[in-house]
């Protein structure tokens, strides 16, 4: 079997501005649809992770007044 050389054309290989700024496009598009859903995702396990660990800290200083809590351990929120 023989091998056939590839050639390309001057014109095929030339990047335009019209190109690009579809490309970009494309891009934003893509990465809003699949950013959103992963940045709502990852936005609920870090406020559900913050919500547990004031909890946890919150039992472990019972008896403290509500003001020494919010100092000690923040607020979830």
């Amino acid at each position: 079997m023989q091998e056939t050389p590839v050639t390309h054309r001057h014109s095929e290989r030339k990047i335009t501005r019209k190109n690009l700024l579809s490309s970009l496009l494309i891009g934003f598009v893509l990465g809003m649809v699949a950013g959103a859903p992963i940045g709502w995702f990852v936005h609920r396990l870090y406020a559900q992770q913050r919500t547990a660990q004031v909890l946890l800290c919150r039992q472990q200083n019972f008896g403290l007044a509500e003001a020494d809590l919010q100092a000690r351990c923040g607020t979830p929120y």
